[in-house]
């Protein structure tokens, strides 16, 4: 049962029903709570029992969507620069090698909470020899959260971590660098926080579901500025019209006179 309550601070002693002097309210309170305790932990058991069922009948429509994306040019290096968060580690050296992505794959373990993998698949590339480059987070272990990062196998000069990090800052872009991470590259050999890893998150929760709302970001935005555009030609339009209209009211009027 629970330990007595301390008294609330100002609580006069002469209240009739405090918790001191209750102690059956107390242990029927302690006895519901438990209650609501374990039916909140059958319901965490039941949502991951959905979420894995899910998990298994979206499998074959990302595989689907995968093969989809190979015939679209430049997919997945257009919707990482135009992620608001992810492009601000992505430098122009970056980009470049990001051309040549291929296949981004985020893989939730069979116990979700146990963790997850993201895998770049890369074509023959001028940066490295690695086809395949994965992040894999292990957050549900005895020994405590932990990721490890595909060794890069960079090619001779093209390693782009140590040049990158040791090239003085160029702000042309504007790009707030108040991040933990300076580069792509910085983000994806650095395992030191497993559990604050603020871009895998966004990878896995914000770009991998949906991709195509950032592809198409650039088409969105000029379809906005045509539409801005558009109506200020239907003001000004608005505006003439109104103008012709007092013009010939006042030739009216100087006629009638």
């Amino acid at each position: 049962m629970a330990s007595a309550a301390k008294r609330a601070k100002g609580a006069g002693d002469a209240a009739p029903h405090s918790a001191e002097e209750d102690p059956e309210a107390l242990e029927q309170f302690d006895a519901c709570q438990n209650e609501i305790d374990a039916l909140n932990e059958k319901a965490s058991e039941e949502i991951l029992k959905v979420e894995q069922k899910y998990n298994k009948l979206r499998k074959p429509l990302f595989e689907k969507r995968g093969e989809i994306v190979k015939r679209i040019n430049q997919f997945w290096v257009t919707a990482f620069t135009n992620h608001p968060q992810i492009a601000e580690i992505l430098e122009d050296e970056e980009e470049e090698c990001l051309l040549h992505l291929t296949k981004l794959e985020v893989e939730e373990f069979e116990d979700i909470k146990s963790g997850y993998r993201i895998n770049f698949h890369f074509d023959e590339n001028p940066y490295f020899d690695n086809k395949v480059l994965t992040k894999e987070f292990h957050l549900g272990t005895t020994t405590g959260p932990s990721s490890v990062s595909t060794t890069i196998q960079w090619k001779e000069g093209k390693n782009l971590l140590k040049t990158l990090l040791t090239k003085p800052f160029n702000n042309k872009n504007k790009r707030k660098r108040n991040l933990e991470y300076k580069t792509f590259f910085d983000w994806f050999t650095d395992n030191s926080d497993p559990v604050n890893d603020e871009i895998a998150e966004l990878i896995k929760d914000d770009l991998w579901p949906n991709p195509l709302q950032y592809y198409l970001v650039p088409d969105i935005e000029v379809e906005a500025e045509d539409n801005d555009d558009d109506d200020d030609d239907n003001e000004e339009e608005e505006i003439e019209d109104e103008d012709d209209e007092h013009l010939e009211e006042e030739e009216e009027e100087g006629d009638e006179k």
